[in-house]
């Protein structure tokens, strides 16, 4: 008996020289990557085919909120960005420099200020969150050619040396004594440990600090 299919049943092969209707893998792989790379190319790189002038506009816009705060006695009304922090309005707004970038993350204190009275790292505290506030900087010390009392203290115990954590400390003194924790050395270590020298001037900082507190 013969097994022979009919000539029918059996497929064509495709030869060197013929075409088959149907896109082979190769085909079907290299036409999808260049269509997927025009849209990339057209839709998120130009902006036509994902979304309008306007929309990409609207998306790029930062929020921004309306603060009043007063900052050394001066009342001021801004309006900022939402992820401005308090030390940036004072810097880059404000013009008051005093308060120092050190770390950035509210690990060195060098950006201490004061806010109704209570110590703040300005670098972690959002600015529009202080409607109302009173912020007080190292440029609000002193009374006009006054010093603050801390400030002499410094200069007389000389308690800084390159300066740059000088702001910083100088506030934390201000508010650790207000705060009544100063009752002795390791105390105000203690209260006072936000705060890096990196120069190493933590013995005359405590001295300044005693001075001042009135145990000096």
């Amino acid at each position: 008996m013969s097994h022979d299919l009919p000539e029918s049943a059996v497929p064509s092969p495709t030869g060197a020289g013929e075409c088959s209707s149907a896109p082979s893998r190769r085909t079907f792989i290299g036409t999808s990557t260049a269509v997927g790379g025009a849209i990339v190319a057209g839709g998120v790189i130009g902006g036509t085919l994902l979304a309008d002038p306007e929309e990409a506009t609207a998306a790029e816009a930062s929020p921004s909120s309306r603060v009043s705060l007063t900052v050394n006695g001066t009342r001021h009304t801004v309006t900022v960005d939402n992820r401005t922090s308090l030390l940036d309005l004072l810097r880059e707004h404000f013009g008051l420099t005093g308060s120092k970038k050190g770390c950035n993350a509210g690990a060195c204190g060098a950006c201490t200020v004061l806010v109704d009275g209570r110590r703040v790292n300005s670098c972690l505290t959002l600015a529009v969150r202080l409607e109302g506030a009173e912020v007080t900087t190292v440029e609000g010390l002193a009374d006009g050619e006054q010093l603050h009392p801390l400030q002499q203290a410094f200069i007389d115990q000389d308690a800084f040396q390159c300066g740059y954590c000088t702001p910083g400390q100088i506030l934390s003194g201000v508010g650790c004594i207000q705060e009544g924790h100063t009752g002795s050395p390791e105390e105000i270590r203690e209260w006072m440990s936000g705060n890096i020298c990196r120069c190493g001037c933590y013995v005359k900082i405590v001295r300044a600090v005693e001075q001042t507190a009135g145990r000096k």
